[in-house]
C-alpha cells in the first residue's frame, strides 16, 4: 500500500463520503463540520499562513488533517490544528502522524505556537509524542499546544 500526503487547495468533497459517514457512525461531528464550513465559505483553510492535507491509501482518501489561524485566539500568529480524522481501519499506520507533521511543517516560519483540542485519549498521545504539550487549565480553549521554532 502507497500512502501519499498532500496538501491541497481544492477539497474533493465526494472523496470525503467514507470519512463522513464512518465519523457520523462514530458519533463525531469533525468531518460534518468540515464539510458544512467548506460549501458555506466559512473554512476554506486559504487564509495567511493556512493549509490542508489529505493522506491518500492507493489513490483513495483516508485522512484528513487542516491548519487554520487561532480562530479562539487573539494573536494572527497562533496557529490551530483542525479535524484531522484517519479512517479506522488505516490507523496505527502513521497517516495521522504524517498528516500532523505535515501541518507543523507548513505552520513553521508563519506561526509561533500551534494549539488544537481534544478529548480523546489515544489522539492525546499521538500529539504529545508529535512534541505538543497539555495546555494549562487557564486555557480553555486548547488541551494542547506546540511552541514553533522558525
Amino acid at each position: 500500500m502507497t500512502i501519499v500526503i498532500e496538501r491541497i487547495h481544492d477539497l474533493p468533497l465526494a472523496s470525503l463520503e467514507a470519512l463522513l459517514t464512518e465519523s457520523e457512525r462514530a458519533g463525531l461531528g469533525l468531518v460534518r463540520r468540515l464539510v458544512d464550513e467548506w460549501v458555506n465559505g466559512t473554512n476554506r483553510f486559504d487564509g495567511r499562513g493556512e493549509g490542508f492535507f489529505v493522506a491518500r491509501a492507493d489513490g483513495q482518501l483516508v485522512g484528513v488533517c487542516g491548519l487554520n489561524v487561532d480562530p479562539y485566539a487573539a494573536d494572527q500568529r497562533v496557529g490551530r490544528v483542525r479535524h484531522l480524522y484517519v479512517l479506522a481501519r488505516y490507523r496505527r499506520q502513521g497517516i495521522g502522524r504524517r498528516l500532523v507533521a505535515e501541518v507543523i511543517e507548513a505552520a513553521r516560519g508563519g506561526f509561533d505556537i500551534l494549539r488544537l483540542r481534544t478529548a480523546n485519549p489515544a489522539a492525546a498521545r499521538l500529539y504529545e509524542a508529535l512534541g505538543f504539550c497539555s495546555a494549562s487549565a487557564a486555557a480553555e480553549a486548547a488541551s494542547h499546544r506546540m511552541m514553533l521554532e522558525s
